[in-house]
């Protein structure tokens, strides 16, 4: 008897299920899965999937639509990411959301023959990466959002505050593809300027925090460093010694100032997120075209003051944001902490 009642159940929930889903389909909803890869767990980026979620599930709150996400971060590892994807492909997702340029470009590769629709996020040069033919029109499976940093404005806000500034350290990871364009703007306004750059370079946060002690025993005073994921990922193991040692870190995003770099400097990435969701939610539900989708772009006005490293270094919050403020579209403040 107690078999019996166990069959019986068992064949209750799968009619109730069955009934389940054929109530969805009568209801016209429709389902979309997709995949969403991160490249590295950092401030930025994982604010940037929060909002890509959010923006999703306010969607499907509106609409006759769900989208069932498969989130994975392959922590800067080419092996996992390779798997990540094939795992994508496998799960016959609809559409892929690469966070950060090598996992678009890891996507790309892969997609070639199967043109599953890829969006990236944060990807700050996607033309010179080779993921789309032009901003406006993509010309493959690929399109999305890009940090783009205007390094020319971030050079005015270090020349602004400390005219006399001999050197600039530039701090990044020679295997961002994301960095070059950004270094090199870097290099060729400080040679326009007559200001000396000392190089300095970290793939991993071990790295990365040798490099700053090198850069702490040459004397560099101000550093630069683009919306790179690696030194991003270090911030919070290097912020304090820079500190103490009077070294003011630009970094390309806001994040960067959260996470205790003096300022950051560079887009909203919460909006960045949010209109990458939206993008997302408008080439599933609507069909559109990723081909001829163009890359959306923000404005990069924005400086990002850390209070605290501020105080650390010696310097008024007011008198910073009255220096920074005729070359921002806004100056914001913010303390440290871990994320967002």
């Amino acid at each position: 008897m107690k078999k019996l009642l166990t069959v019986l159940l068992a064949l209750l929930l799968m009619t109730a299920c069955g009934a389940k889903e054929e109530n969805k389909e009568d209801n016209g909803i429709t389902t979309y899965k997709v995949g969403i890869c991160n490249y590295v767990d950092d401030a930025s980026l994982n604010q940037i999937v929060e909002n890509i979620e959010d923006k999703l599930v306010n969607v499907s709150l509106n609409n006759p639509v769900e989208f069932k996400i498969y989130y994975q971060n392959c922590n800067a590892n080419p092996n996992d990411l390779a798997q990540i994807i094939a795992d994508f492909e496998a799960e016959e997702v609809d559409l892929m959301v690469a966070v950060a340029t090598p996992v678009a470009m890891a996507m790309q590769g892969a997609t070639d023959e199967s043109q599953i629709p890829v969006v990236f996020a944060a990807v700050s040069d996607p033309v010179g990466a080779g993921l789309v033919d032009s901003l406006e029109n993509p010309g493959a499976n690929l399109t999305g959002t890009s940090d783009y940093l205007d390094t020319n404005a971030m050079m005015n806000l270090i020349l602004a505050l400390n005219p006399e500034t001999e050197t600039v350290g530039l701090l990044y990871d020679l295997g961002q593809d994301s960095s070059f364009t950004a270094i090199k703007a870097a290099k060729d306004y400080l040679n326009a300027k007559g200001v000396a750059y000392k190089e300095y370079n970290g793939g991993n946060t071990t790295d990365v925090s040798s490099a700053v002690d090198v850069m702490i025993d040459d004397g560099v005073k101000v550093v630069f460093t683009p919306s790179d994921n690696t030194i991003m990922a270090a911030e919070l193991t290097i912020y304090e010694k820079m500190a103490q040692n009077g070294i003011k870190h630009y970094g390309g995003a806001d994040s960067f100032a959260l996470n205790g770099a003096f300022v950051g400097y560079g887009v909203d990435y919460a909006n960045l997120g949010k209109e990458t969701g939206a993008m997302v939610a408008d080439i599933l539900m609507n069909g559109k075209d990723v081909s001829t989708y163009p890359v959306k772009t923000f404005d990069n006005g924005t400086a990002t003051v850390n209070t605290e490293i501020c105080a650390d270094l010696g310097l008024d919050f007011e008198t910073v944001k009255e220096t920074f403020a005729p070359l921002c579209t806004k100056v914001e403040e913010i303390k440290t902490a871990e994320s967002f």
